[in-house]
């Protein structure tokens, strides 16, 4: 084996070193040492995550070309390594509790693993390495999930995650065995496309991708596969929750794109395109229906999520590269606009215990700066000017008109209309801080300093990416890449 592949995939093994690091000062380091995990883990992070940014990437294929290194999936890496960074700090509070001392260590082991295993996904070109990187990426989520083991709903969670996440699997492999048996005997995905665009379309053909379409639906939330959003979300600890709705999502989201542009694009019009309209669609209406219902903040962001990832997926449908570029900045947006929101409900669950909306009537008057921070997080995910959600929607609308296909347009005329209906349940928890006459039911408290910390980042991210950030000429000149340069792009 020629061992300089290693060199490609930098950012896993600086994740892999950390994970090494910490697991090692954790089984050897003092009980009085040990109070050091959290500090220790998010300063080798942050240091990691500077690392890899300024190393840059060298375009390459490595291991037979079933792992590949380029300028997107890089910056996809970078990008989830700021949310992971983010919910490492948000969460130092939380893993200083009395009730965390002894398992402090293995929640940043198990958070570092599952970060691991995106990385496979997103530069997986073999449908092997992509299974092998969900399955490392699910697995410890389960475990993260029960952390909170003495509480019913963490268990409950945990359950249910685990069989849904088997089941998924189960879908997706009977999929992929499928795929298989149309490519000829080989699971990278540059043979499944060739296969596919010199055969026939056919049943079995439908039928794979459906199986696929689901399995991955599952880890993205997407209706009708969402069932299980809103019970993980409400019963596992908020920082695994907010590590939930953005991390997993945003490498699933990447990994589905690759898989369906790149091993299926030769079909596209013919089949998994209306598949993705009625998913599409499903989805962004039933998230923002459900999540008008809610009155547990957890499960209100819950629906949320499931909501924005069906936005999220319209970079999918563009199949393009201002589609795919579009996709990468609204799960950056996504990051800041989700853990702001989160970073409040945490330090207010960690201060009061207190997660429903009516809890939040009047926090204006005991709290200003937490109720400042959650409403430039709604405004953000409602898509309200001048802030940053508003410029990542409309990139992602912009890059599904691109084509100018009819049902294109009738399908961003459906999302903004639900983008209406977002903008409503949004300013519900903005009419609950500000509005109502009450008195606050949240006292006044100061906030940690590591969760002040990390709403700073967040607030700050959703302002100047709004405002000033230097991204637009880089979107603008992908805007006219053609289809070769995309899969070029790809790898």
């Amino acid at each position: 084996m020629d061992y300089s592949q290693f060199s490609a995939m930098i950012p896993e093994l600086i994740v892999l070193g950390i994970f090494i690091l910490v697991f090692l000062f954790d089984t050897f380091a003092s009980e009085s040492a040990r109070k050091a995990d959290g500090m220790l883990t998010t300063v080798l992070f942050g240091l990691g995550t500077v690392a890899i940014c300024f190393t840059g990437c060298l375009p390459q294929e490595c291991f037979g070309g079933m792992y590949v290194c380029n300028s997107v999936s890089f910056a996809l890496k970078c990008i989830l390594n700021i949310g992971v960074f983010i919910v490492l700090v948000q969460s130092l509070q939380w893993t200083d509790s009395e009730d965390m001392k002894m398992r402090r260590g293995e929640f940043y082991e198990l958070l570092l693993a599952t970060l691991f295993g995106m990385y496979l996904m997103i530069s997986a070109r073999h449908f092997l390495l992509f299974v092998i990187g969900l399955e490392t990426a699910s697995l410890p989520l389960a475990a993260l999930i029960a952390f909170n083991k003495k509480h019913y709903e963490s268990n409950e969670a945990a359950a249910k995650y685990i069989m849904t996440a088997v089941f998924s699997s189960a879908v997706l492999m009977m999929g992929l065995s499928f795929v298989y048996g149309l490519s000829g005997g080989s699971l990278y995905y540059n043979d499944v496309a060739a296969a596919v665009a010199n055969g026939e379309m056919s049943g079995m053909l439908i039928v794979a991708l459906a199986f696929v379409l689901a399995g991955i639906g599952f880890k993205l939330s997407l209706v009708p596969f969402h069932l299980w959003t809103a019970d993980v979300y409400q019963g596992a600890p908020t920082s695994v929750t907010s590590y939930l709705s953005v991390i997993s999502k945003g490498s699933a989201a990447f990994a589905f794109f690759v898989i369906f542009v790149q091993a299926f694009g030769a079909v596209y019009p013919e089949a998994w395109e209306w598949m993705l309209y009625g998913i599409i669609i499903l989805t962004i209406t039933v998230g923002n229906l459900f999540a008008i219902r809610q009155k547990n903040m957890k499960r209100f962001m819950a629906f949320s999520s499931v909501s924005q990832a069906g936005y999220i997926m319209l970079g999918v449908i563009a199949a393009n590269a201002i589609g795919m570029t579009s996709m990468l900045f609204y799960i950056l947006v996504y990051i800041f606009s989700n853990l702001g929101a989160f970073g409040v409900i945490q330090a207010i669950g960690n201060k009061s215990g207190k997660l429903n909306m009516d809890d939040y009537k009047g926090l204006h008057k005991s709290n200003p700066w937490l109720a400042f921070a959650m409403t430039l997080a709604m405004f953000s995910l409602a898509g309200i000017p001048p802030f940053a959600g508003f410029f990542s929607k409309i990139l992602i609308f912009t890059s599904v008109t691109a084509s100018n296909s009819m049902a294109l347009y009738m399908l961003v005329l459906i999302a903004l209309i639900n983008t209406i209906i977002s903008l409503y349940y949004y300013l519900l928890v903005v009419k609950a801080m500000w509005i109502a006459p009450e008195d606050p039911v949240v006292p006044a408290f100061r906030s940690a300093c590591s969760e002040r910390f990390g709403m700073w980042i967040c607030v700050a991210g959703i302002v100047f990416i709004g405002l000033v950030s230097p991204i637009y000429g880089w979107l603008s000149e992908m805007s006219n890449l053609d289809a070769s340069q995309l899969f070029a792009w790809l790898g």
